[in-house]
Parts: structure tokens; C-alpha cells; sequence
């Protein structure tokens, strides 16, 4: 088994434990990990460092593609082994760290992290921790289940650790397309033209000296939270379903629309689906992470090819993807993220874009990170690489919760993340909010008459036209404008007493 998945004899005597590969690890290091979004991460000695903290503390700063799963992070930000933690998180109790002030977080759009890596504006990376499914004659690895920052990482690493887990097969061997575009001021060109254009090697080339450790895992990804669709999710998709055919009946996209991007999680997930119905085809998606959506529709016959940077899905997703493994393998590929994010890619295929908010404007300024505008969430991810660069930035939301307490659409939110020049539409379970070719005055009766929730839209109406009174580009009511989150706070309700 081990000749099998390390096919470089040399490397052999580097086999070691989880525990003993902590040895490796000092104060104040830089930590580059694979995995992205609960996919491909190091399931072994990121856990094992954990356990030493307990006894023996360190603290360090750790990179990577985006979250963690196995509560990987909860428990290194439990036994304080986290200083800074960058550039994605979707972890509970590492969020109560972060926003207590315990931990330093930096929230980055996922396509620049590498960047800054590459071009010295981060901290050099001490020791990079890589899963892979196999290391191959020429010292190269097969990552598994994501590539994410994983080739930046053993670039530019000093020391490497590599996970072999033998739950993941060997066939992964050919899903992978990792590309290097140089450095500045000699980069090339990313010359990718459609979904399924394979442009670089389908292994990390690594250089072998830099190897310290071998560890043996054989552990699944964590399964993502994958919930069914729901009413709100239902008419979301409902209403994008016929914005698309009415742009197909004015000629501006066809039955296979243009590639599909969708952010993670079980909103953007449950509104894929609602493509399984329709009369769409032969559909494609150049995303960052292929969800449980995406095999559903290559299943249905409705996607013919999806590249991204990560397979993130449900567990019986997970179980059927790798039974029936060679029905999907020339259907999907798995590039860096610097790639799969790429605003020149973005641009050149037409990314039709469809991301998930926690609260829009009247304005179309989108939040998607912050709660109260303070507390952090999970992070940005890849939505600003998208929305700034994508043929169509769509946004979608439920338009309250809460037993209506919260509105989703508020005055003004509580924190930017994307502003309403990159959003076209904006869309709940009430309505659809086409923002292409308007004035911000023209912005907000759109969205309050279409996406708003009923029980709110009189207090929106209400505060648009007040404002309007006082004049201005993009009027606003200052002393009022963030009250519904104060009332929120103070009161756990954004309406206003009667």
C-alpha cells in the first residue's frame, strides 16, 4: 500500500505520525493548509497540533484555501494555537474567537490570497500541510478532493507535510488541471475559453527536499450541510427561472445560459436545484466549489461540465460521487483557486454569478459577511471575484426571518461588501429586482416594491421618500439609516412599535 501511494522510493523513511510530524511546528509560524471549504484538508496533523497546545503552547498564524472541517479549527482556536487566521472560516466557535478579539482574522476575496503570497505581500510560508491521494515517481502529488491555495502553498513553503488519505482512490488521478502563471512582470495569460479547457498538469510538482514528514490518514471530508429546498429557497429559484427565460425570449442568453457560478452553501445549493425541473440544458459551471446541485444536474442530464476548486457535498453525494467515480471523471475538473477566481477567466467566459447576502439595501449595496455590521460571519469568499467581474451579479436572499423580526432588506446595511456597482439583480422569495440601467432613485423602488417583505414595505417606502425630500444622489436619512439594526439589537425586532 505504501509503494502504491508513495511511488518515490526515497521518500519512504519519512513515514511518520501525526504526533511525531508536530515536532515541526514553532512559535510564531506561518501555516499554509490545504482544504477548501471542508474539502482536501489536513485531517491529521492540524488535530494533532491542537492536542500539543494543551501541553506544550504555541501560537500560529495559518492560511488557507478557505474553511476547515473535522472542527478542526474550533478546536486549534479552543487550545489558543490560532494568532491569525486568514482568508475563510465557517466555524462556530473559531467565529466567537474572531469576533471576541482573541483571534485576528483577515477576510479576503479567495482569488487574491496566492497573489499575495506569490508577490511577498503576506508573511513567507514556514510549513505547508498538503492532503494528497498519492505522491507519484517524480515526487509530484495527487490532491484529492480540492486544490485551493495547496500549489502556492508547496511553492513557496519551506517545509512540507504531506497527508496521504487512503479514503480518497487513486482514480482521482486526472480531475486535477493545476496552472502557474509566473511572476510579475512576465505572468501569461490564463487561457482557458470554456468550462472544460484544460491548460496545465494534473499534479503539484514538488520539490522532494523540502518533504519532512509522510502521514497516513483515512478519513472523509466532512460532509457538508446540505438542506432541502424549502418554501423561500423554492421561489427564489422560481423567480431566477423565469428571469432566465425571459432573457432568452428577448435573445440575450440561450437554453444553456452562460456558465454558472454559485456560492456555498444550502441557499445557492437549493436554488441549483431548481434547475433539475426546468427546461434549461446542457448546461455548464465554472465555479470555486461543486456542490451536491451540480452532480444532481449532470444526473438529471440537465450539466454537461463544472470546474471549480473543491468537491463539497453531502454524505450520500459523497458515497454515490466515488462509487460510480468514472461516470463523473471527464465532467469535472479541479484548478487553483487563483484560477477558478480569476477575474480574466470571470470576464472572458460570462460568469453568470449567483451569490447569497445576510442583508441588501434599498440601493443594491450587498453585506454579505457581518452581522450587525460588526460580527463576523464566514467571510467574503469568492463572491467579490465574481460579482465585480461576472455577465450577470446576482444576489439572493430570504426577505425576512426571524418570524419576520429581521428584514433582509434594510435601508442601509451595517457593512459593505459589495457595492451597487457590482450588483445587477437582487432577488427573495417575493420578488426579482432587475438593477441593470438604473439610477440609485430607480434602485431602490425596484427593490422595495418587488423584493421587500410585505410587512416592511411601508416603513421602506416611508424612509425612501423621506429621504428624497432631503435631496440628493443616493438620499439617505443619516440619524436614521442603521436604526433598524439598533432596534434589532435592543429590541430583537426591526419593525417599529406601534
Amino acid at each position: 500500500m505504501n509503494q502504491e501511494r508513495i511511488q518515490q522510493p526515497e521518500l519512504l523513511h519519512k513515514i511518520m505520525s501525526a504526533n511525531e510530524a508536530t515536532r515541526f511546528f514553532t512559535d510564531g509560524m506561518v501555516v499554509g493548509s490545504s482544504g477548501f471549504t471542508r474539502a482536501g484538508d489536513s485531517k491529521a496533523v492540524l488535530q494533532a497540533l491542537a492536542e500539543r497546545g494543551k501541553t506544550s503552547p504555541l501560537k500560529i498564524t495559518l492560511i488557507t484555501g478557505a474553511s476547515l472541517g473535522h472542527d478542526t479549527d474550533g478546536l486549534l482556536a479552543e487550545n489558543h494555537i490560532l494568532s491569525k487566521r486568514m482568508p475563510f472560516q465557517a466555524d462556530a466557535v473559531l467565529r466567537k474567537y474572531i469576533n471576541t478579539g482573541d483571534i485576528l482574522f483577515i477576510d479576503q476575496h479567495l482569488g487574491e490570497t496566492a497573489e499575495l503570497i506569490q508577490n511577498q505581500h503576506l508573511p513567507a510560508i514556514d510549513i505547508a500541510v498538503i492532503e494528497a491521494a498519492m505522491i507519484k515517481e517524480d515526487g509530484s502529488i495527487i490532491p484529492t478532493t480540492s486544490v485551493g491555495n495547496s500549489a502556492t502553498f508547496i511553492a513557496k513553503a519551506q517545509k512540507i507535510i504531506i497527508e496521504i488519505n487512503l479514503a480518497v482512490p487513486t482514480s482521482v488521478q486526472g480531475i486535477h488541471d493545476i496552472f502557474y502563471v509566473g511572476d510579475y512582470p512576465n505572468r501569461s495569460i490564463i487561457p482557458i475559453t470554456s468550462a472544460d479547457t484544460r491548460i496545465g498538469q494534473n499534479s503539484i510538482p514538488v520539490d522532494t527536499s523540502k518533504i519532512v514528514g509522510i502521514v497516513f490518514t483515512n478519513l472523509s471530508d466532512s460532509a457538508a450541510n446540505i438542506a432541502p429546498p424549502d418554501t423561500k429557497t423554492t421561489a427564489i429559484a422560481e423567480h431566477l427561472i423565469q428571469f432566465f427565460r425571459e432573457e432568452v425570449r428577448q435573445g440575450h442568453l440561450g437554453y444553456s445560459l452562460l456558465p454558472l457560478q454559485a456560492g456555498i452553501g444550502k441557499v445557492a445549493n437549493a436554488i441549483l436545484h431548481g434547475f433539475v425541473h426546468s427546461e434549461f440544458h446542457d448546461l455548464t459551471m465554472y465555479s470555486e466549489v461543486l456542490q451536491d446541485s451540480t452532480f444532481e444536474l449532470m444526473d438529471a442530464g440537465k450539466m454537461t461540465f463544472a470546474s471549480a476548486s473543491s468537491i463539497t457535498v453531502s454524505k450520500e453525494c459523497y458515497q454515490r460521487l466515488f462509487m460510480n467515480f468514472e461516470r463523473y471523471k471527464d465532467k469535472i475538473l479541479l484548478r487553483p483557486q487563483n484560477i477558478s477566481n480569476a477575474a480574466e477567466v470571470i470576464r472572458r467566459l460570462g460568469i453568470i454569478a449567483i451569490n447569497t447576502a445576510i442583508e441588501c439595501d434599498i440601493y443594491g449595496n450587498v453585506n454579505s459577511t457581518h452581522v450587525y455590521g460588526t460580527n463576523m460571519m464566514n467571510g467574503i469568499g469568492g463572491s467579490g471575484d465574481f460579482a465585480r467581474n461576472s455577465y450577470l451579479s446576482i444576489f439572493v436572499t430570504q426577505a425576512a426571518s426571524k418570524e419576520n423580526r429581521i428584514s433582509h432588506i434594510v435601508p442601509m446595511v451595517s457593512h459593505v461588501d459589495h457595492t451597487e456597482h457590482d450588483v445587477d439583480i437582487i432577488v427573495t422569495d417575493y420578488g426579482l429586482a432587475d438593477l441593470r440601467g438604473l439610477a440609485p432613485r430607480e434602485r431602490a423602488i425596484k427593490i422595495i416594491e418587488n423584493c421587500s417583505h410585505p410587512d416592511y414595505r411601508p416603513l421602506l417606502l416611508d424612509y425612501f421618500e423621506r429621504a428624497c425630500e432631503k435631496g440628493g444622489q443616493t438620499p439617505h436619512l443619516l440619524n436614521e439609516a442603521l436604526q433598524w439594526h439598533v432596534r434589532l439589537i435592543e429590541k430583537g425586532n426591526m419593525t417599529i412599535d406601534k
